[in-house]
């Protein structure tokens, strides 16, 4: 399976290329412009098909897929040019930064017929994965930053999408209802809180921009049982006395932090031509952008502020 991965930055070497360069069912293509991270990408990772840019790429072999990892500004234009070739394609949250251009990409894919994937890591790290469909009344997940104030739609669709969307895959049914709420200081968001609702349930999310570490915990709670997930590498169970289990000294970050399982299950998905995931990429697009606009409107004095109360 030949494979073209774009966007050779940080979490390309520490998530992806790890995982794909393990894999040798694969025949790796690496592009990018910049010559010296071309070089020793392809050194580091083995790979010795390199090319100067995605066009190049393109021009030179057919691909069964590809990976873009390039930074959020990049990504519609990239999807747009593989979509186009009917490249099954994958690109890091989020797909763009505002609805519009997602609903665009999403329509161009299912247009083409040609599966488009969102990379939501914790849908697959497995202490997340296996708290769906536990059926719990509360769920409730922060992810706070020390110090990392920044214009509200970058927060947002850069970082606390991951909230977004983990919410939207536990909830054990569909949202009916929404409450937002946005702390914003002299244009910089320094703090967010989401809550959805549906029957029987209640899901929180919040996250905090000046915070005194850089953390992530889910609790999900319900059936007389509570299960917590602390910073993707700890899972306590409380069920009248607390068990905590770490991952194991061997198990590899890619794993844990589901990066493992994302490709396979996209892989996978290329190879049987799936359809793309349509509904879960704009729910959780749509949220994104509801947040921003509740953000942007405190941000701006003679603009009324508003909570979104429906969940249409």
């Amino acid at each position: 399976m030949r494979v073209l991965v774009t966007g050779l930055g940080d979490i390309a070497h520490k998530g992806y290329l790890p995982v794909l360069a393990a894999n040798p069912e694969l025949e790796l293509h690496l592009a990018t412009r910049d010559q010296q991270v071309l070089r020793e990408a392809g050194r580091s990772f083995r790979v010795p098909h390199l090319h100067a840019s995605v066009e190049r790429a393109l021009a030179a072999a057919t691909f069964d897929a590809a990976f873009i990892h390039a930074a959020t500004g990049a990504h519609p234009a990239l999807v747009r040019l593989l979509l186009e070739r009917r490249i099954p394609t994958f690109v890091d949250k989020p797909l763009a930064d505002n609805l519009a251009e997602t609903q665009q990409l999403v329509a161009l894919a299912e247009h083409q017929e040609t599966l488009l994937t969102v990379g939501f890591n914790r849908r697959f790290a497995p202490d997340y994965a296996a708290l769906r469909g536990t059926g719990p009344s509360l769920i409730v997940m922060e992810k706070h930053r020390h110090r990392q104030a920044d214009t509200p739609r970058k927060v947002v669709f850069d970082d606390f999408i991951h909230v977004v969307d983990t919410l939207l895959f536990l909830a054990p049914a569909p949202v009916q209802r929404r409450t937002i709420e946005t702390h914003v200081e002299h244009g910089l968001l320094k703090a967010v809180t989401l809550m959805l609702a549906g029957d029987g349930y209640t899901a929180i999310g919040t996250m905090h921009r000046d915070s005194g570490l850089d953390e992530e915990r889910l609790d999900v709670i319900g059936n007389g049982v509570r299960q917590s997930v602390r910073n993707m590498a700890e899972l306590v169970r409380s069920a009248g006395t607390e068990c905590h289990h770490r991952r194991g000294d061997w198990t590899s970050v890619g794993r844990q932090r589901g990066f493992e399982a994302m490709c396979a299950d996209f892989l996978t998905a290329a190879r049987a031509g799936r359809t793309t995931p349509a509904a879960d990429i704009l729910a959780t697009h749509a949220l994104c952008e509801a947040i921003t606009a509740h953000a942007d409107a405190e941000a701006t004095p003679d603009r009324p502020s508003y909570t979104n109360i429906s969940a249409n």
